[in-house]
């Protein structure tokens, strides 16, 4: 029974997270990122393929795929991916997988596709009826929204995290073509001067933008962004705060719901415009199922210091440590299963 003041959501879905698996279990794995994202209200979760090995070949990604629906606490759906010399994968990797995620930018060594004759080839290829998902930045963010008007196929832009690039999606949305987007709560909660303030912390990619990014992505909450998607990148502290070149990403879904329940209060966006972008548009883009007798309860009125519980994120640290915040999630229930309560992992 929800009580009178709780709001009961449907289970979220997170379109973008990095469990880490293969190759980085000391940050995250299976089990412990599920239940991270259990935690935070999220019952099914999307997870990226630039893992070591990278998931650009059928076997491969069916070995982790397996493993993750063994492991997992929750759904887990793996992207693929691919590279200009595992294009002949890609009928396989389609009839299989959900996405496919293409790195346009720096920093992602093999998996990178830095060019627009590359990127139109790979369109034409995947699936048209499965996602094609960019990490696109700055000018990619229009190669991408060319190539999905040359291809005649729907692109989906990651972590868009500028003004100037959603209104070049707002405007291509309003000229008919099938593009889609997603905004982290990083990006909408944090700025460069909060990196400033963090360090290694702060430090993700594409990177933390000025106050007038911030409030260009606000602008386009109710209309042009289709999803909030957390871009869950764990790295361990030691990594973060010892090594020489610290590695870009920070965690991000047991803060995610907690932030935009808070957006709610503050009057910043509505309940329904929340449920559309954390459950409703990812669910109908990426075409998952329905999960039956499966919500979150929350009291959306009740303040308090984040996190109020040990973090289940392997890598334990958050960079909204100590920020106030409205909206506790009090329970989930996930199959007809109570599976947490007042935060804790039942």
């Amino acid at each position: 029974m929800v009580k009178e003041n709780w709001i009961k959501l449907p289970g979220l879905v997170d379109a973008h997270v990095h469990l880490r698996v293969p190759g980085g279990e000391h940050k995250e794995d299976f089990r412990t990122g599920t239940a991270a994202a259990l935690a935070a209200g999220i019952t099914q979760v999307m997870a990226m393929p630039n893992t070591t090995p990278p998931l650009t070949d059928l076997e491969t990604w069916q070995r982790y795929q397996s493993q993750a629906g063994f492991e997992g606490l929750c759904p887990v759906y793996l992207y693929c991916g691919a590279t200009r010399d595992t294009l002949e994968q890609l009928p396989r990797l389609g009839r299989a997988a959900k996405a496919l995620k293409i790195y346009l930018d720096p920093t992602y060594g093999q998996m990178k596709v830095d060019n627009e004759e590359d990127l139109l080839r790979i369109a034409q290829v995947w699936p048209r009826d499965k996602v094609l998902a960019l990490h696109a930045e700055g000018d990619h963010i229009r190669m991408g929204i060319r190539v999905a008007e040359k291809a005649e196929r729907p692109v989906h832009f990651c972590h868009v995290s500028r003004k100037d690039e959603i209104e070049w999606i707002a405007t291509a949305k309003r000229d008919g073509l099938p593009v889609t987007c997603e905004v982290t709560p990083h990006h909408l909660f944090l700025t460069q001067a909060d990196a400033q303030r963090l360090g290694a912390l702060g430090d993700m990619r594409p990177r933390l933008a000025e106050q007038r990014d911030v409030e260009g992505l606000w602008d386009r909450i109710e209309g042009t962004i289709d999803m909030i998607a957390t871009d869950h990148a764990p790295h361990t502290l030691a990594e973060k705060s010892e090594a020489q070149n610290p590695p870009p990403g920070v965690p991000g879904l047991e803060s995610a719901l907690p932030l935009m329940l808070t957006a709610v209060a503050e009057g910043r966006l509505s309940l329904a415009r929340l449920t559309a972008l954390m459950h409703d548009n990812p669910q109908r883009i990426f075409n998952l199922p329905e999960q039956a007798d499966t919500w979150v309860e929350v009291d959306p009125q009740e303040s308090y210091t984040f996190p109020d519980h040990p973090l289940y994120t392997k890598c334990g640290w958050s960079p909204y440590t100590g920020m106030q915040l409205t909206g506790r999630i009090k329970r989930v229930v996930l199959n007809g299963r109570e599976v947490v309560k007042d935060g804790i992992i039942l």
